[in-house]
């Protein structure tokens, strides 16, 4: 499996997320007292649900979408991605969930340019290597 593919990224962005999402309500959060990691990060309980339902459709969508759409929608989360990290710059409550600062940012930043690399960078599932 290449991580640096539209399917590649949306299975393990889809089960990492998941993990994480489920993991967020009893390990990580949902309050920094209960988090493993204290005030430097944790997941409320929207984090958890937007986690935990990202996760299942990165997982579904990587089984059952063509690489056309995997493509495309994996250019639309690594948007969503940054724009929600640009945006924890300024603002740390976003639709009601709490975005912890730095931790959320730089993974917020870093989950996008993986997103869009594996969207428009990557090397797409059967294409065949190039040399130099």
């Amino acid at each position: 499996m290449n991580l640096f593919t539209p399917k590649g990224f949306l299975q393990v962005g889809g089960a990492v997320l998941l993990v994480v999402g489920l993991l967020g309500y009893f390990i990580i959060g949902p309050t920094p007292q209960q988090s493993i990691f204290g005030e430097f990060w944790w997941f409320d309980n929207p984090e958890n649900i937007a986690h935990t339902v990202l996760g299942i459709v990165g997982l579904i969508a990587a089984y059952t979408l063509g690489a056309s759409m995997q493509k495309n929608l994996v250019a639309l989360l690594g948007v969503v991605a940054l724009l929600v990290g640009l945006y924890n710059f300024v603002g740390t409550e976003l639709l009601g969930a709490n975005l912890e600062n730095p931790a959320d940012l730089v993974l917020h930043l870093v989950v996008g340019v993986w997103a869009l690399y594996a969207s428009f960078g990557g090397k797409g599932e059967g294409a065949p290597a190039t040399t130099a």
